[in-house]
């Protein structure tokens, strides 16, 4: 069975190889039929500390790491090139 891959925004890079990710998911409202934007935070881990809070991040399902954490940061090659060389 494939891991689920996830798109989101970083909210908090306070805890040790840990970060916070907020995915958020639009939906239409069941009774009203407006598009509404629904979200869930997710904690991943981040192995060499290097996402900040704002970063958009991919993070992967993974064997459970502890009690709330069984997601892991995808590094992907953009995400480890500096974002500009100036």
């Amino acid at each position: 069975m494939p891991r689920r891959v996830l798109q989101g925004t970083v909210v908090s890079d306070k805890a040790d190889k840990t970060v916070v990710v907020r995915v958020e998911r639009r939906m239409m409202h069941p009774l009203y039929k407006k598009i509404i934007r629904r979200s869930k935070k997710y904690m991943a881990h981040d192995e060499s500390n290097q996402f900040k809070v704002g970063d958009r991040v991919r993070i992967v399902e993974c064997r459970p790491l502890s009690r709330r954490k069984s997601w892991e940061v995808l590094l992907d090659d953009a995400a480890q090139a500096p974002m500009s060389e100036a």
